[in-house]
C-alpha cells in the first residue's frame, strides 16, 4: 500500500512539473490572459445588492461548464481520457460479422469476435421503433442528444452518491461506438473517487450532440440497434431476431419486441433462457410503457400479456453452419491476404464469395458419413478384443496409450497439481470414471469413461478427408476435411499428409510419357534391385509388388498401371531418373518435400490430400497448371470490391503428354485387373459421363487414397488413422480400393442422379491432331493352369485397333 501511494505521488509531482511547463509558454500565457480578462469582466460589482449579482453568477458558471467542456473534449493534460475525433464520428466503425457465400449464394457461416450482422432502418418494423423510444427515451424526437430534464436528475442524483441511468438513446449509442468507459478513454482524473462518472457522462454529453449534427434520428435509431448487447452472443437487432425467435427484425411479433427491448436493460438477468420469469416480468413492463405513450391500447396489452414467450433459441458460434473444415481452411487462405490489406474478417463486415458448391458439399458430407459409418463397424470387428496398435512386425506397441495420455492436457493439469513423483495419485484420477460426451456415428453419446478409456476409444477411431474440384480452374467444389469438425478439428484435406503410395506413379508416367515412352510400350514384370548412394552411404533397394509376387511376363505401361504393378513403375522411373520424376511433381503442383531417393516413385514421401489432387489437374484439363481456388470475390459491408479472383493457367505438358495419360487414367477401368473397377459398383456409368481414377495405399495399409476424374470434376478421397500403427492388416480391407474408393463412388452416384446437377456429367474430348505414339492396345489374359485363386497370368496378349501400329521397342 505505501509503495502505491509513493507511486501515485511520484506521478502527481511529474503532472505538476508538466502543467507548469506547459503554462510556461508565451502561446499558453498569452491565452490565458485572456481569459482571466474576459473572466474579469464576469465579475459582479462589489457595491450592488445580491440578487442584482445572479446574471454575473449565471455568466460566470455558464462560461465554467463551457470551459469543462472543451477541456475534457481536447482532453485538457491528459486529465481527462481520449474522446472519439470528428473523423469518427462521421465514420464510426463496430464489429460485424463476415459472411460466407457459396457459389451457389448460399450463407454457409460467419466469422465474429461479435455477431453483429447490421440492419438497415427500412428492416426495423414501426412497432419496434416505437417500442424503444417509449422504453429508452421517450422524448427522442423533442431533443438534440441531450434530454435536458433527465439530465438535471443524473447530475442530482450523482450529488446524492447515487447512480442512475437517464442516458438518452443518442448518449447511449456514444457509449457503445465508442467504448467512453473502458480503460483506454480513461485520464488521470477519471481515478479521483467522484470525479470518474461525471467524466465519462460529460463525454457522452458532449458527443451526443455531435452525432446528432452527422445523423438523422432514423440513423441514430438504426445505429443504435445495430450495436447493443441482447446477450447470448447475439450483437445488433438483426442477430437477436435470429438468435431468441429465428426471424428477421421486420417480422417480430409486439411481444416479441417487448422481449427483445426488455433485454436491453440486462441482458442476462432479463434473458428468456436462463431467467424466464424476469423476462415475462420484463416484457410485461415494456407493454405498459407503450399503452402509457398510446402505441397499444390497454385491452390489447392484457390480452398480450396472457401469452407466454415462444422461444426457437439457438445461439451462434463461429463454428455453427456448413461445411465447416471448408470455412476453416478460408480464414487461413485469408491470413496473408488480411495482413496485407490491413483487415480482419471477424470485425469486418466482408462478405467472401466461394467456389465451394453447396448442393456437392452436401452430397460429399453424406457420402462421407455413410461410408465411414460401416468401415469403423468393419475395422471394430477386424480388431475385436485386440490392441489395434502394432509395430512393423504385428506385435502390439507397449505403452502405447499411456504415452498418449501423458500428451493430453488432464496429464499435464495432474502432474502441475500433484507434481512427478506421485505416481499412484495420478494413475488414480487417470484412470477415474467420469461423465463425457464422445463421438458416435449414431450420433452424440452421454457416457462414463476415464481419461485413459476416452482415449484409447478415440484411437479406434478411423479418419478421413475427402475434397473434389473443377480441373478447368481450380475452383474446390467440396472440402470435407474429416469426419465430424465438432471433435476433430484437425484437417486431413490441407494440414494432414501421408505417404501417397500408387498415386505418385501418376508422376512417374507422365515424366515417361512426356519423355519418348508411350502407353503400349512394354517392360517385363520381374525383381530389381536399384543400387544408389544416399547421404554419402551406399544402399541397395529392392522393391516388391503388392502381391509379393512377379509374373516374368511383360506388360505394356498402360497395363502396369491400371494394375498399379510397383516393378514396372520403378523400372520406368530408373529409365527417366527418379530426380527428374520430382521436378515433374513438383511442376505439376506439390509442393511438399519430396527424398531424392529411388522409393519415392512409389510415394514415399508424405503429401496432403490438396496438393495431390491438384497435380493431377494437368492430367484432365489438357496439361494446364491451375492452383486450387477457394475464393473469388471479397467486398466491403458497402458493396465495395476488395479482392476479385483473376483466372490464372500455365501449359505445362504438351497436348499428346496430356491426352495420353489421360488415357492411362481411364486404363483402370478397361484393362483387366484395374485397380480402378471397384467404380462399377455404383451407379456412373448411364449419364454419358467418362471416368478414370488411381489408387494408392501405403506401407502396412496404413493410408488408403484414391483420385477419380471425369471432365468437369475430380475428387480425392484419404482414409486412415492419425497415427501410422493403426491400421488394417490384410489388403481385402486396407487398400485404397476398399477404404477410400467408396467415398468418392458413392459422392459421384448422388451428383449423376441429382436432376440439378447435369452440368457435371460430360466426356472426355477427342484425341489431339497426330498423336505420335500408340495408346489403343488392350491387354486379353489367360489364367495359368493349375493357378490358385490369386490373379496369376500365364499370358499377355495385346491387341490393337491398328495392328500395323504396334510397337517394336522395349524400353
Amino acid at each position: 500500500m505505501k509503495a502505491f501511494i509513493l507511486k501515485i505521488i511520484e506521478q502527481i509531482k511529474k503532472l505538476i512539473v508538466l502543467i507548469k511547463a506547459f503554462l510556461a509558454l508565451p502561446v499558453v500565457k498569452r491565452v490565458l490572459s485572456y481569459i482571466i480578462l474576459f473572466c474579469n469582466k464576469l465579475k459582479a460589482p462589489k457595491n450592488i445588492v445580491w440578487y442584482k449579482k445572479i446574471p454575473y453568477w449565471l455568466a460566470q458558471f455558464i462560461v465554467g461548464v463551457f470551459l469543462f467542456l472543451i477541456l475534457v473534449d481536447i482532453n485538457f493534460l491528459w486529465l481527462f481520457g481520449r474522446s472519439p475525433k470528428v473523423m469518427q464520428l462521421n465514420n464510426p466503425k463496430m464489429s460485424v460479422a463476415s459472411e460466407l457465400y457459396t457459389s451457389d449464394n448460399v450463407l454457409i457461416g460467419k466469422y465474429f469476435y461479435e455477431n453483429r450482422v447490421p440492419a438497415e432502418y427500412k428492416e426495423l418494423s414501426p412497432m419496434l421503433l416505437n417500442t424503444l423510444i417509449c422504453t429508452e427515451d421517450v422524448r427522442f424526437y423533442k431533443h438534440h442528444g441531450i434530454d435536458l430534464q433527465s439530465t438535471v436528475g443524473i447530475f442530482l442524483s450523482m450529488a446524492h452518491g447515487e447512480r442512475r441511468g437517464g442516458s438518452t438513446i443518442t448518449q447511449q449509442l456514444v457509449k457503445n461506438l465508442f467504448k467512453t468507459r473502458e480503460h483506454y478513454s480513461k485520464g488521470l482524473f477519471s481515478y479521483i473517487p467522484g470525479l470518474k462518472v461525471l467524466i465519462y457522462k460529460t463525454k457522452e454529453l458532449i458527443n451526443a450532440v455531435k452525432i446528432e449534427f452527422f445523423y438523422s434520428k432514423e440513423e441514430i435509431l438504426t445505429m443504435y440497434l445495430n450495436t447493443v448487447d441482447f446477450g447470448s452472443n447475439s450483437y445488433g437487432i438483426k442477430s437477436a431476431s435470429v438468435t431468441f425467435f429465428d426471424k428477421k427484425p421486420t417480422d417480430l411479433t409486439i411481444e416479441e419486441c417487448a422481449t427483445l427491448i426488455g433485454l436491453l436493460k440486462a441482458p442476462t438477468y432479463y434473458s428468456p433462457v436462463s431467467s424466464p420469469k424476469n423476462a415475462l416480468s420484463r416484457r410485461n413492463t415494456v407493454l405498459d410503457q407503450l399503452v402509457k405513450y398510446k402505441y397499444l391500447s390497454k385491452d390489447k396489452a392484457d390480452s398480450i400479456k396472457n401469452i407466454p414467450i415462444h422461444l426457437r433459441y439457438k445461439v451462434a458460434g463461429n463454428y455453427d453452419g456448413k461445411a465447416l473444415y471448408f470455412r476453416d481452411a478460408v480464414a487461413r487462405e485469408l491470413q496473408d491476404w488480411c495482413k496485407a490489406n490491413k483487415k480482419d474478417i471477424y470485425r469486418d463486415g466482408l462478405k467472401i464469395y466461394t467456389t465451394i458448391d453447396n448442393r456437392l458439399q452436401i452430397l460429399a458430407e453424406e457420402a462421407m458419413q455413410e461410408h465411414m459409418k460401416r468401415l469403423q463397424t468393419r475395422f471394430f470387428q477386424h480388431w475385436e478384443g485386440q490392441a489395434p496398435w502394432r509395430d512393423e512386425n504385428g506385435q502390439e506397441i507397449k505403452g502405447f496409450i499411456e504415452n498418449l495420455v501423458k500428451q493430453t492436457d488432464t496429464y499435464k493439469n495432474l502432474v502441475k497439481h500433484f507434481g512427478h513423483a506421485k505416481t499412484d495419485s495420478i494413475n488414480y484420477y487417470l484412470n477415474k470414471p467420469h461423465n463425457m460426451i464422445v463421438f458416435t456415428y449414431k450420433g452424440d453419446r452421454d457416457t462414463t469413461l476415464s481419461t485413459i478409456d476416452s482415449v484409447r476409444y478415440y484411437r479406434h477411431l478411423l479418419h478421413a478427408g475427402f475434397l473434389s474440384m473443377d480441373p478447368q480452374n481450380g475452383f474446390v467444389k467440396t472440402w470435407v476435411g474429416g469426419i465430424d469438425f465438432q471433435y476433430f478439428k484437425f484437417d486431413h484435406v490441407s494440414q494432414f499428409k501421408r505417404q501417397p503410395g500408387s498415386l505418385f506413379k501418376a508422376f512417374v508416367y507422365t515424366a515417361a510419357m512426356d519423355n519418348g515412352f508411350g502407353p503400349c510400350d512394354q517392360i517385363t514384370d520381374q525383381n530389381i534391385t536399384i543400387n544408389y548412394t544416399e547421404k554419402g552411404q551406399p544402399k541397395s533397394w529392392s522393391p516388391h509388388n503388392a502381391d509379393w509376387a512377379f509374373s516374368g511376363r511383360s506388360m505394356t505401361l498402360k497395363h502396369a498401371f491400371a494394375r498399379s504393378v510397383n516393378s514396372i513403375a520403378v523400372q520406368v522411373a530408373q529409365k527417366i531418373g527418379w530426380t527428374k520424376v520430382i521436378q515433374y511433381a513438383k511442376k505439376m503442383g506439390i509442393k511438399s518435400e519430396l527424398q531424392n531417393v529411388p522409393s519415392v516413385c512409389l510415394g514415399t514421401s508424405d503429401v496432403s490430400l490438396l496438393e495431390i489432387l491438384d497435380a493431377y489437374s494437368p492430367l484432365v484439363n489438357g496439361g494446364y497448371k491451375v492452383d486450387p481456388v477457394l475464393v473469388t470475390k471479397i467486398t466491403d459491408r458497402k458493396g465495395n470490391v476488395l479482392f476479385e479472383y483473376k483466372p490464372s493457367k500455365v501449359k505445362i505438358l504438351n497436348d499428346e503428354t496430356a491426352f495420353l495419360m489421360n488415357i492411362m487414367l481411364r486404363a483402370g477401368l478397361s484393362e483387366p485387373g484395374g485397380t480402378t473397377q471397384g467404380l462399377f459398383e455404383y451407379d456412373l456409368f448411364r449419364y454419358n459421363t467418362d471416368f478414370g481414377g488411381k489408387t494408392g495405399t501405403s506401407s502396412n495399409y496404413s493410408d488408403g487414397w484414391f483420385i477419380g476424374v471425369s471432365p468437369k470434376l475430380i475428387g480425392g478421397a484419404w482414409v486412415g488413422s492419425e497415427n501410422r500403427s493403426i491400421h488394417f492388416r490384410t489388403s481385402e480391407l486396407g487398400e485404397g480400393l476398399k477404404t477410400a474408393l467408396p467415398i468418392y463412388g458413392l459422392f459421384m452416384q448422388k451428383v449423376l442422379r441429382d436432376e440439378r446437377l447435369k452440368e457435371y456429367r460430360g466426356t472426355f474430348p477427342k484425341p489431339p491432331k497426330h498423336v505420335s505414339k500408340e495408346y489403343t492396345c488392350h491387354t486379353r489374359l489367360e489364367p495359368q493352369e493349375n493357378a490358385d485363386s490369386t490373379m496369376m497370368m500365364n499370358d499377355v496378349e495385346m491387341e490393337f485397333d491398328n495392328p500395323s501400329q504396334q510397337p517394336d521397342i522395349q524400353k
